[in-house]
């Protein structure tokens, strides 16, 4: 489909109610302004998640979850982004944008979705044909419920069984071409790409077939495993294969563990620990991390305990820590010599590779202890070495009692604390009149981003160009872009605003903001917001009339330079009378 239009989602969330979304799902009780509950995206005892009919947004001060109903939608239902829509369109009773319906390009996706569905059917049908791929499952101990569950399939040996079967024409040559099912030939001949190969189709978040993995039966023929191409369906450092078969098997999922391989998946659900998940063929990637915690709190990586596992771990910290917002956790586990994840379900059950689990090593100590591990600690020079190594990756850190944790583990360990990096402070106070503290100018670009974040609409009042645009001013920039998109999007929520700005580097500080309780009504946010601007302009014009006082102070000032000091001066006159 193509891309929804800005004016109808901003439509679309003006008549959703977040609360009956949310209510109808979660308990609610009405605090204040707001309503409350224990968060429905992780374990907690007193309730830290709110929602505010004002504002059309959640926010959990436990966890961080937060959005629009459209993203409570996708969060708590599992829905894809215009899945939850459509839900909210019905709802509501409107219809979806005549732009939006299925064009070439879209109709072409289906297609191409169809089309591996059809490969898919298809070597299942060749594995009930093949009575040597049903043996080697065998050997394997997948039964036949788990060879259904994942929909594993065997891939003849010959190069044209898929083409001859599927490819009958030329434009469906071309559609099997494009999801990677054929390979070309230096001569151009077209040839089936997976050949005598146990298949495991990999499949979105949807469920819909997006691509394959083939192992083979020959242990001496190589490549050992071939996954598809990237394809327009299909982005390895994307997807996790088994998370969608994860997602149907558990109403809630406390945990993931990632492993390395289709089979030690397959295994592990077989064998009752059924939230296993792989990468495919590549290193966890910082998409992973974050699909990995958008669906469990909790992710265990579990590698071989050699050098390239410790290497493989090591490359998913570097994933996981700008992710680590407070109620996530990782933990590594890292298995013997000559064993994988496969090998040990099967030697000690569900509750055995549990009760592994349950020993993994923490995220913080895995950090601490891979950093130091070349270092000694009893010397300055040792302790400075990990401290310089450490302090750029905790810099990474979200915000939160985590973050907090490491710097002050570090200090413990070296001496040597690790600044948190610098964020917004939150406006408590209104902002003051008196022109030229540094701190009260900061103040005053913060508390006008609070109130727009408060009441977009705010914003509306300020017309543009802003005679304070100039002002060199922290958080200038941001508060420029945000009555940007207040003017281009007038009807804009607070949760659709801070929906545009998510992946900002200030769009933690700005759910912060958003989320605190400013004093007062629209009325009086108003002026305060109006009062703020008068104050930045008389600071535009002192910036300004600052710079021509040291221009000539340094080189003397040409007559264009005197009229504009004349000017300035007198408007400044005027805004303080």
């Amino acid at each position: 489909m193509a891309r929804l239009p800005d004016a109808f989602i901003d439509d679309l969330l003006a008549r959703s109610d977040i609360v009956e979304i949310v209510g109808s799902r979660v308990p609610l009780k009405r605090k204040g302004r707001e309503y409350t509950a224990p968060c429905p995206f992780h374990d907690e005892r007193t309730p830290s998640f709110y929602v505010s009919p004002t504002k059309q947004f959640y926010h959990c001060f436990g966890c961080g979850a937060h959005g629009t109903a459209i993203s409570f939608l996708m969060n708590y239902d599992r829905l894809e982004f215009l899945d939850a829509v459509e839900e909210l369109a019905r709802r509501a009773g409107m219809e979806l944008p005549k732009d939006t319906r299925a064009g070439p390009q879209d109709n072409d996706l289906r297609d191409q979705y169809a089309a591996l569905e059809a490969a898919a059917r298809l070597f299942q049908r060749h594995l009930a044909e093949s009575q040597r791929a049903r043996d080697y499952l065998d050997s394997r101990g997948v039964d036949a419920d788990t060879r259904a569950r994942f929909a594993i399939g065997y891939a003849p040996d010959g190069y044209s069984t898929l083409k001859d079967t599927l490819g009958t024409d030329e434009r469906r040559l071309k559609l099997l071409e494009r999801t990677g099912m054929l390979s070309r030939n230096e001569r151009g001949h077209v040839y089936d790409k997976f050949r005598d190969r146990v298949m495991f189709p990999i499949h979105d978040r949807r469920g819909r077939v997006i691509a394959f993995g083939g192992r083979v039966l020959d242990k001496d023929a190589s490549p050992k495993y071939l996954n598809s191409p990237e394809t327009p369906l299909f982005h390895k450092g994307r997807e996790l294969y088994g998370l969608w078969q994860a997602k149907q098997a558990n109403q809630k999922l406390e945990r993931l563990v990632v492993v390395e391989g289709y089979m030690d998946v397959v295994t592990l659900f077989q064998f009752g620990v059924t939230q296993g998940v792989a990468t495919l063929g590549t290193a966890t990637t910082a998409d992973h991390a974050e699909l990995l915690f958008r669906n469990a709190p909790d992710v265990y990586f579990c590698f071989d305990g050699d050098a390239a596992g410790r290497r493989a771990a090591w490359r998913a910290v570097e994933s996981v820590l700008p992710r680590m917002k407070d109620g996530r956790q990782a933990f590594f586990l890292f298995l013997p010599d000559g064993e994988d994840p496969d090998t040990i379900v099967r030697k000690e059950g569900a509750t055995g590779f549990d009760a592994r689990l349950a020993q993994a090593t923490p995220l913080s100590q895995f950090f601490f202890d891979e950093l130091g591990r070349d270092t000694n600690r009893n010397t300055l020079d040792g302790r400075a070495r990990l401290a310089e190594r450490a302090r750029p990756l905790l810099a990474q850190l979200p915000d939160g009692a985590f973050a907090d944790l490491m710097r002050q583990e570090l200090q413990r360990q070296t001496g040597v604390g690790a600044a948190a990096p610098a964020t917004a402070p939150e406006p408590q106070r209104a902002p003051s009149r008196r022109v030229g503290a540094p701190a009260q100018k900061r103040s005053l670009v913060r508390s006008m981003i609070a109130l727009l974040l408060q009441q977009p609409s705010l914003g509306l009042q300020l017309q543009p160009p802003y005679p304070f645009a100039e002002l060199r001013l922290p958080g200038m920039p941001l508060l420029l872009e945000l009555l940007d998109v207040v003017h281009q999007r007038p009807e804009i929520s607070t949760g659709a605003l801070l929906e545009h700005f998510a992946d900002h580097e200030q769009g933690e500080a700005l759910r912060k903001l958003a989320a605190q309780s400013l004093p007062g009504d629209e009325n009086s946010w108003a002026h305060e917001l109006q009062d703020a601007a008068a104050q930045l302009e008389k600071q535009t014009l002192q910036q300004r009339i600052d710079e021509l006082q040291q221009k000539q102070r340094s080189q003397g000032l040409d007559e264009t330079d005197k009229y504009e000091l004349r000017m300035l001066l007198q408007a400044l006159s005027s805004l303080r009378g």
